[in-house]
């Protein structure tokens, strides 16, 4: 059961004012689950992913991605993931792993006891077998281990592609983009490798240089979130949760996906030329959401946005802010596709400060690991009230820099941090009652620091 129904009584105006471009999106994103039915059935091979994996590759090589975890958060959102997840543990998983693995996991296990056929009660008419795995080694703890374990019930091959992640100060340090390219290119033509021996098949490497219509579809996206600066914000992080996984998942369609982001930019734009905003109701605070989301009670924030809250940022799936690479004079396909999609610390620094204030946050972070200005920016440039921290037991990688944040926001900006522990995928680690009144009772610091962010000088 989850706390979206019965939000708001029978006729009554809800308190979240939704994106009519969001529907068209999140439907277009949802259908990878029947493009990969409809694979299946036309003998095309079917590839479970991890975020992170190269999809343009296995576009042109013409496999269709699915992934795992964005189908943990249809579980958790329909309230069908409670089984898979309870089936997970009964195969020995710990109840503190990652809710998207457990979800997966348990869901595979049904999946073998069917013989491979998708499970009755899968939503959204299920994730068909699939042809092979391609997991990824970055950012999270359990995603190396994650995609091998589901070979334990799938029998299929399992490919893991290895990809740096280096924090602040390792991205600083010289050469570190010259050798995460290196490195990239290099992982990805052994991938192509094995994909060529696995599909008896050659690599299409037009295909793979098609890369403008990603920068186009990146450069769209992240100008939608710029607009949410405005107040009031037009748009609240419901929508930007619904909408994320277009660019993230279904990235090998960047001419559709760019579309429909343009669209839904277009309609934003319209929202801040008349003044409306993502709440219908007046927007007293502003809000940034850090971690990931609890997919399971999303209903939560429209309690939230019935008392004036309007969430306007979150720190997780954001798009990298554009940086334009000239690989015209590059011969080799794949050194263009990995130069025009990696991204570097430095050059995002170079482009979000003055010079001088770049410089000295460089330095700040290469003495001691991190920049209070650079974790600190965007309260300010979204003129937030407060930060709703959600730490889960399940996810070391997002939880751990929290409790630093919730300091940094507070020594910069006097800006504070209302936190409420949860799950991804598990509602039973997640209580919005108790949330609720915690949320009542934040309201009163909110408005303290709304005082002593004035008397600093500060512009809210």
């Amino acid at each position: 059961m989850t706390i979206e129904k019965n939000v708001i009584g029978p006729g009554a105006e809800r308190p979240l004012n939704r994106l009519k471009t969001m529907y068209e999106l999140r439907a277009y994103v949802d259908s990878m689950y029947e493009d990969g039915r409809e694979a299946e059935d036309k003998g095309k091979p079917v590839a479970w992913c991890m975020l992170s994996i190269p999809t343009q590759i296995l576009t042109a090589m013409g496999v269709e991605a699915v992934f795992p975890e964005n189908y943990g958060t249809i579980c958790a959102s329909s309230g069908a993931a409670a089984p898979f997840l309870a089936r997970a543990e009964s195969e020995g998983f710990p109840s503190h792993m990652c809710g998207y693995c457990r979800n997966g996991l348990g869901y595979a296990a049904r999946m073998a006891d069917l013989d491979g056929k998708i499970p009755p009660e899968a939503p959204g008419g299920g994730m068909t077998k699939p042809t092979l795995l391609v997991g990824s080694g970055a950012v999270c703890d359990a995603r190396y281990k994650f995609f091998q374990a589901l070979g334990r019930y799938l029998d299929v091959p399992v490919y893991i592609i290895e990809a740096p992640a280096a924090g602040q100060r390792e991205s600083l340090r010289e050469g570190a983009y010259e050798n995460t390219v290196q490195f990239l290119i290099k992982e990805y033509k052994l991938f192509v490798t094995f994909l060529e021996q696995f599909l008896g098949k050659k690599m299409d490497w037009d295909k793979i240089g098609e890369t403008q219509s990603t920068h186009e579809l990146d450069r769209v996206w992240w100008e939608i979130n710029q607009l949410r600066r405005e107040r009031p914000c037009p748009m609240n992080s419901r929508d930007f949760w619904s909408s994320m996984s277009g660019a993230l998942y279904k990235a090998g369609d960047t001419d559709e996906m760019t579309v429909l982001y343009k669209k839904m930019y277009d309609e934003v734009k319209d929202r801040v030329d008349k003044g409306i905003a993502g709440i219908n109701r007046e927007e007293k605070y502003r809000l940034t959401f850090q971690g990931l989301p609890p997919w399971h009670s999303l209903g939560f924030f429209d309690q939230l946005a019935d008392r004036g809250w309007n969430f306007v940022h979150e720190s997780s799936y954001h798009p990298a802010r554009p940086v334009d690479i000239d690989v015209s004079h590059i011969s080799d396909p794949m050194e263009r596709y990995v130069r025009s999609s990696s991204r570097s610390l430095s050059a995002i620094i170079d482009l979000d400060f003055e010079p001088e204030e770049a410089a000295e946050i460089k330095e700040e972070i290469l003495r001691q690991g991190y920049s209070h200005r650079l974790a600190a920016k965007n309260v300010r440039e979204f003129k937030c009230d407060g930060a709703f921290l959600h730490p889960m037991l399940t996810c070391r990688a997002f939880t751990a820099p929290l409790f630093l944040y919730q300091k940094q926001i507070m020594d910069v900006y006097k800006v504070p941090s209302l936190i409420l522990e949860g799950d991804i995928v598990d509602l039973t680690l997640f209580d919005p009652v108790a949330g609720l009144k915690k949320a009542e009772a934040f309201e009163e610091i909110m408005d303290y620091y709304k005082e002593v962010r004035k008397k600093e000088g500060l512009d809210w």
